[in-house]
């Protein structure tokens, strides 16, 4: 699997996990921060490779009603930037500790995705501990379906 199809499979993941917590009328507190920590991360990632202030706190909590947009303006930036970036370009910057690194952009993109499958399996155990079933978003069973 290349960089470019991990993007087009966390897009999909993240649709059906946001989809499921709706179903549930996002009655799940844990699971809204966790999922709102999701998207403000993908968020300030993409600032950080174009060199902008980011909008929202590494832990800022979003309103239900807002995941989908916050969500689809998060995909618009990381799609544009493997877009319209060199993959070896470095990015310099500093975390939320204040400390400085440097990592490649397609270090940061592969980050970015693999942080987000590690947090949609914590939510998919908060749905079943809530009583709900949770989804299959594993990249496999995406890729059979022809969702990716």
């Amino acid at each position: 699997m290349n960089l470019g199809e991990f993007l087009k499979y966390t897009k999909k993941a993240d649709e059906i996990i946001i989809e499921a917590l709706a179903k549930t009328g996002f009655s799940i507190p844990e699971a809204n921060t966790l999922l709102s920590h999701v998207l403000s991360a993908q968020h300030i990632w993409a600032k950080r490779i174009l060199n902008e202030k980011p909008n929202y706190a590494v832990w800022e909590v979003f309103k239900p009603e807002d995941f989908g947009s916050v969500y689809q303006d998060n995909m618009n930036l990381l799609e544009d930037i493997f877009a319209t970036k060199a993959l070896t370009d470095e990015v310099s910057y500093g975390n939320s500790s204040g400390n400085n690194f440097k990592n490649t952009i397609e270090e940061i993109l592969m980050h970015v995705c693999n942080h987000g499958t590690y947090h949609r399996g914590q939510l998919a155990k908060m749905l079943k501990q809530a009583g709900y079933a949770p989804p299959i978003t594993d990249y496999i069973m995406l890729k059979r379906q022809g969702l990716i």
